[in-house]
């Protein structure tokens, strides 16, 4: 039969698109039926003959002969006379099968038919990486960045398969140049009308997971468990760690000797900041261990509300809530609890502009003008030291002082 551009392409599919015989097959069987329903508007009495490795398709119809003139159904059935033009020795009641050309269908229906294979090749195409991809979410994935737009990477892996990683998903120190490979989770895998979109997040705490998982053995084999991760990303990390086997100390094999086992990890996340701490179960150790590097001095838990009262000496006060209030944002966030820091040993200061109504405004105001807007910060001063640094009169200090030791008196 003739090799018409159609059937030409078989082979160029299933190199291309990688798909299997079986398949390819099956595509264009179920292509084919559809185009001789709506010619001849049944496909049952064909046969279809695909050979898609050479490129050669056969198409037959079988339709039983009966007398002149009887024919009620012209695709199931054949005129005797009209059978003998094809075998002269046909008899009534025999089954007659006839090869229908491409041609036959009408050039129309031929263009039709070509669109909707290429059609079914790239909706098989996109199910199947769809699917592929969809068993990689939370996995680490590696691409190459192909193009660089405002609001997002366009990435491009060894098979030639995009994948999106959105400016929001990137470290806010990432900078990537064209054909740089880069490193991510995939996120997250949706059908946008027929064409798989296929996001990377270099942002989302699976990604530092899976780092702890490829960089170290001993997470990657099961001896350690990763129990959370916390980020902001390119800023600071929390990883909870725990072990079976008590012979392992899980932060020490996390981190390494002097960090050697944590360094690639922390470059390849911009330097962010990572702590490790042991997991536990016991609540008031796993806050006290969360809010590291400060040093607790006392906790008190309320695990209804889920809050924590936490007391420090003043100089871990700025440890504990870290630049930024990083350290305890990740504290709370890795526990589940509210926590609340408190100076140890420091009664609770009073503005100054509370006292208005027994101290007169301008002499609140001078004292401001020195930095000291606190009855504590006043009360610590010496009242002569006070008299050289100011516009006020001893008279006036000494009352000022003896209302805000009052306050505290109370």
């Amino acid at each position: 039969m003739e090799n018409l551009a159609l059937i030409d392409s078989f082979s160029e599919f299933k190199d291309d698109k990688r798909i299997d015989r079986v398949t390819l097959m099956a595509i264009l069987e179920d292509v084919f039926r559809n185009a001789l329903k709506k010619k001849y508007g049944s496909d049952d009495n064909f046969d279809i003959i695909i050979n898609p490795d050479k490129g050669d398709l056969e198409i037959w119809r079988n339709r039983i002969v009966v007398a002149d003139g009887e024919v009620e159904d012209d695709n199931q059935e054949i005129e005797l006379s009209a059978a003998r033009k094809i075998e002269p020795d046909f008899e009534v009641g025999e089954d007659v099968s006839e090869e229908v050309k491409l041609i036959d269908l009408g050039r129309r229906a031929i263009l039709a038919l070509r669109q909707n294979l290429i059609s079914k090749i790239h909706e098989h195409d996109n199910t199947n990486l769809y699917k592929q991809f969809k068993e990689l979410v939370g996995d680490i994935y590696t691409a190459e960045v192909h193009h660089i737009r405002h609001r997002q990477i366009v990435l491009l892996d060894d098979e030639g398969n995009e994948i999106i990683l959105p400016k929001e998903k990137q470290i806010p120190s990432d900078f990537f140049r064209k054909g740089e490979n880069v490193r991510g989770v995939i996120e997250s895998v949706e059908l946008r009308g027929n064409k798989p979109m296929i996001i990377m997040s270099r942002t989302a705490p699976e990604f530092l997971e899976k780092l702890f998982e490829q960089e170290i053995p001993e997470v990657f084999d099961g001896l350690i468990t990763v129990k959370k991760v916390v980020r902001i990303p390119g800023e600071k990390a929390k990883v909870a760690v725990d072990s079976y086997d008590d012979r392992i100390d899980p932060v020490g094999a996390c981190v390494g000797m002097k960090g050697s086992r944590i360094h690639g990890i922390v470059r390849e996340l911009g330097n962010e900041n990572i702590d490790v701490i042991n997991y536990t179960n016991n609540n008031q150790l796993y806050v006290t261990r969360a809010l590291s590097p400060a040093r607790i001095t006392s906790i008190k838990l309320d695990d209804e509300k889920k809050r924590a009262e936490v007391y420090l000496k003043p100089e871990e006060v700025s440890k504990a809530i870290g630049k930024g209030g990083f350290n305890i944002r990740l504290a709370g966030q890795l526990t589940g609890y509210e926590i609340d820091v408190y100076r140890e040993g420091v009664e609770e200061d009073v503005e100054l502009a509370e006292f208005s109504d027994e101290i007169e405004a301008w002499v609140i105001e001078e004292f401001k003008r020195i930095g000291l807007d606190t009855a504590k910060s006043v009360l610590e001063r010496d009242v002569q030291d006070l008299v050289k640094i100011t516009d006020l009169e001893e008279e006036t200090i000494e009352e000022v002082v003896r209302i805000l030791k009052e306050e505290f008196e109370d």
